[in-house]
């Protein structure tokens, strides 16, 4: 996967906060790297919640045995806490999408748009950088 230390898709995170009552987005590899991060939250709390997140990510694809076959894709997890929630969604080949919200989120239009935002960080995340595009 390509380095994206600069955060260069945090934009794409920034975008998707646009809806009404959502906090903070990150996008993180499978072992718990950031690889983006929305402006509303600072690096460092988001490389903590990418550890997080890549963990819970986790225990939910080693319970797919329980829907009846554990061979089972998993998609998405979605946590609620008292103030809100917590989605957690496929983003790509080793990649997660995480994005946080108050408890007032309209939860069918936040799933909707992460899936449409998943579709433009895949296409992202599967091309590669070209070579000598300053030349």
């Amino acid at each position: 996967m390509t380095d994206f230390v600069d955060n260069k898709l945090g934009w794409m995170l920034d975008d998707a906060l646009r809806m009404p009552e959502t906090r903070y987005a990150i996008l993180l590899s499978a072992d718990g790297l950031l690889i983006a991060h929305s402006a509303q939250i600072n690096r460092d709390e988001a490389e903590r919640q990418a550890a997080g997140m890549a963990g819970l990510q986790s225990l939910a694809r080693s319970t797919a045995e329980f829907c009846g076959n554990p061979n089972t894709m998993w998609r998405q997890t979605v946590s609620e806490f008292d103030d809100g929630y917590v989605f957690l969604v496929a983003a790509g080949p080793g990649a997660y999408l995480a994005v946080s919200a108050t408890q007032h989120v309209d939860m069918e239009a936040v799933s909707f748009r992460l899936q449409e935002l998943v579709q433009r960080l895949g296409k992202e995340l599967s091309t590669p950088p070209r070579r000598g595009a300053d030349a």
